[in-house]
C-alpha cells in the first residue's frame, strides 16, 4: 500500500516516470513487485506508467471505495490529465466492495458498466489531489463544499479522514477512539481491533500496518492508553 500523503512530490513523479538506466537503490518504481509475467517486457524496459498505458486501446482503472484507494485514484487521474490521448482512452470502474474481497469470476459475472473519464473526474481529481497535499487540512475540508460526484466515493474518504484528525478533547482520531471503545466492551486481542470483514471495526481508513502503527502509539505513547502491547527488543 502507497502512503501517499507521506512521499514528497519528487518521488511520487519517479515513481511513474520512466525507470532510469541504472536506478538508485532507493528509488521505487510502479513496475516493482509487480508479479504478472505479462508485465515482464515492460519490468525490463523501464516503462512509466503513461508510457505503458500509450500501448493500448483502451485502459481500465478499477478502484475500492476505501480512503486510500480513493487517493490513489485522485493521484492518478491528476497525472492523466496533462496526457490528453492516454485520459481519453481511460475508463473508470468504481465499486462499492473492496475489489479484492471477490475473485475475478464475480466481477465477471457483475458486467460494471466502465465510465468514459470526462473533464468533471480530472478536475475533481485534481483539486482533491492538491488539497490533500496542502500544508493544513483546510482545503480537504473546503473540498465538502463541492461537487464531488463525478467520484462518487470521494466525499465519503474527505469525511473519513477528517474524523482521524485528532479530536481536542482526547488528541485521538477516529480510528484511535474506535480501538479504546472495542477494548473496554472487552475485546481484548489485538486481532479484534484490526478492521476487517465480519469483524467489530468497521473503520477502514488506514491499511492493516498502519492500524498496527496507531496501536503501538496508544500503548508506547507518553501516557499510555492502554497495556499489553510488547515491542520486540532489538537485535
Amino acid at each position: 500500500m502507497l502512503c501517499l500523503g507521506l512521499r514528497p512530490a519528487n518521488e511520487l513523479k519517479t515513481f511513474l516516470s520512466p525507470r532510469a538506466a541504472k536506478p538508485a537503490a532507493a528509488d521505487f518504481h510502479w513496475l516493482d513487485n509487480l508479479g504478472d509475467a505479462h508485465l515482464e517486457e515492460a519490468r525490463k524496459q523501464g516503462a512509466g506508467l503513461i508510457e505503458f498505458c500509450e500501448r493500448f486501446e483502451t485502459v481500465e482503472l478499477w478502484a475500492d471505495p476505501e480512503p486510500n484507494a480513493q487517493l490513489q485514484l485522485v493521484w492518478l487521474l491528476d497525472q492523466l490529465r496533462p496526457n490528453a490521448d492516454v485520459a481519453s482512452k481511460t475508463a473508470l470502474i468504481q465499486t462499492d466492495t473492496r475489489i479484492g474481497g471477490h475473485p475475478p469470476t464475480d466481477w465477471a459475472e457483475q458486467r460494471l458498466r466502465a465510465v468514459p473519464v470526462r473533464k468533471d473526474h480530472l478536475e475533481t481529481a485534481t483539486a482533491a489531489w492538491s488539497s490533500w497535499r496542502a500544508p493544513t487540512p483546510v482545503a480537504w475540508f473546503d473540498l465538502l463544499a463541492r461537487d464531488l460526484t463525478a467520484l462518487p466515493h470521494l466525499r465519503n474518504t474527505v469525511i473519513a479522514l477528517l474524523e482521524e484528525l485528532p479530536a481536542r478533547a482526547t488528541g485521538l482520531g477516529a480510528t484511535e477512539t474506535r480501538m479504546l471503545e472495542l477494548l473496554a466492551a472487552g475485546y481484548v486481542h489485538p486481532y479484534d481491533l484490526f478492521p476487517g470483514q465480519q469483524k467489530p471495526s468497521d473503520r477502514r481508513t488506514f491499511g492493516y500496518w498502519q492500524v498496527g502503527e496507531l496501536l503501538d502509539g496508544l500503548a508506547h505513547g507518553p501516557v499510555p492508553a492502554i497495556c499489553g502491547p510488547r515491542r520486540r527488543p532489538l537485535r
